[in-house]
């Protein structure tokens, strides 16, 4: 969680910087190291226990996340200045120190080109973090910081002031490109973030809509199927029940009216448990298309006494799960009209996978419709299926005519 106050470092860039400072530690403790082999008194450089020091607790600094949290946007800055500025009072004081025990102005010269090396990881943090704006600042400070140390020297038989100014715009030269390079390839990195999440987000959303479209469809579907089914039966329950009050005074009228009540009454619950079923179940889930498709096909034909026809291929391996889901849900839309509506005697169905082309045919002989007519009406089952079919892509072809039963033909693809 960020802090209200806090700027954002940018990623990788505290584990750079913690691996330099490691690094400084580590070439001091070899040096100490080879100064304790040696035993040279010799003061080529200053005494490596103040920055040993100073290393170490600038580790701890950017180490410490609290601390990190309380200072917010100020840490990194803090942590640079701390870093940059020692370094060059460093070279400061160790070139002063050369100088005192006498090396020659030629071998000075020759040790104040390491500020290039030991200053490059700071300004790759400067660009990367803050851009090319602050690698001019990063340039010019340190330029003007080094020249006020070390002009000074130059009366003392010291590097001549014009070499050390030339030291320092030959590092200003070589830094500027080098920032402008991290700068440039920061700017592409965060421009990338930015449009892989604004990518993620606009997926986000679209899985968020798809979901919900899904739900809407599924609460369609269930609509339509139970306005088919349950409503229908139950409204002939209503009529019939009426239609028995009214006729109560001639009992055989009336008890032939309960019995024909009673059938609606177990038709409507029996489509009631059916789609019920049909919304709990995941046929598809334990069984696959093909075997899905297949007890389904033979529960319908045996529930309205129909003789079936039925091919459907074994092999129906690799469809994506909501092709098999649009086609199942087509085929029961299709069963349940024809055992409904179409008063039909046989009914055929067939389901092939060959190539990337899967076809579903399902007919019947029943008393037919005009498709054109009941497209106009707003049917809901008939829409359903043709929606389900738009959204796998796929064709979907409703022949039917008066007295010549009906063919739904489904292609698939892939």
């Amino acid at each position: 969680m960020n802090h209200p106050g806090r700027r954002l470092v940018e990623p990788g860039i505290l584990p750079l910087f913690r691996i330099f400072v490691a690094l400084e530690i580590l070439l001091l403790l070899l040096r100490i190291g080879l100064e304790a082999l040696f035993r040279s008194d010799f003061p080529l450089v200053q005494p490596a226990w103040p920055g040993l020091v100073f290393l170490a607790l600038l580790l701890g600094y950017l180490s410490w996340r609290r601390l990190e949290l309380a200072l917010g946007r100020f840490y990194l800055p803090v942590a640079l200045a701390l870093s940059i500025g020692v370094t060059i009072v460093s070279a400061a004081a160790g070139l002063k120190l050369r100088l005192d025990a006498g090396i020659r102005a030629e071998e000075l010269v020759r040790g104040s080109w390491i500020l290039i090396v030991v200053l490059l990881v700071p300004l790759i943090i400067v660009a990367w973090q803050y851009g090319f704006r602050w690698v001019l600042w990063f340039c010019a400070l340190t330029v003007a910081t080094e020249l006020a140390l070390t002009l000074p020297l130059a009366g003392r038989g010291g590097p001549p002031a014009l070499t050390l100014a030339v030291i320092a715009l030959v590092r200003c030269l070589f830094f500027l490109p080098v920032g402008y390079a991290v700068t440039r390839l920061a700017r592409a990195q965060r421009e990338q973030r930015a449009a892989l999440a604004e990518a993620n987000a606009r997926l986000a959303r679209y899985a968020s809509t798809m979901e919900q479209l899904a739900v809407s469809r599924e609460r369609n579907r269930l609509a339509h199927e139970l306005h088919d089914t349950l409503a229908h039966g139950l409204s002939s329950v209503a009529v019939q029940l009426e239609a028995m009050r009214a006729l109560w005074k001639s009992p055989e009228t009336a008890r032939a009216m309960l019995t024909d009540a009673l059938d609606a009454t177990r038709t409507a619950l029996g489509e009631a448990r059916r789609a019920i079923a049909a919304l709990r179940a995941s046929p598809l889930e334990d069984l696959g298309l093909a075997r899905a498709l297949r007890a389904l096909a033979e529960s319908q034909a045996a529930r309205a006494g129909l003789a079936l026809e039925l091919d459907v291929s074994g092999s129906l391996e690799g469809l994506d799960s909501e092709v098999e889901h649009a086609v199942y849900r087509i085929a029961a839309e299709a069963l349940a009209n024809a055992v409904r509506h179409a008063q039909a005697r046989r009914l055929t169905v067939r389901l092939e996978h060959a190539g990337s082309r899967l076809r579903l045919l399902l007919a019947d002989d029943g008393r037919g419709f005009d498709p054109a007519a009941a497209a106009g009406d707003g049917r809901f089952g008939l829409e359903g299926m043709r929606e389900r079919a738009r959204i796998i892509d796929a064709t979907l072809e409703i022949e039917s005519a008066a007295g010549k039963g009906t063919t739904v033909r489904l292609t698939v693809e892939r």
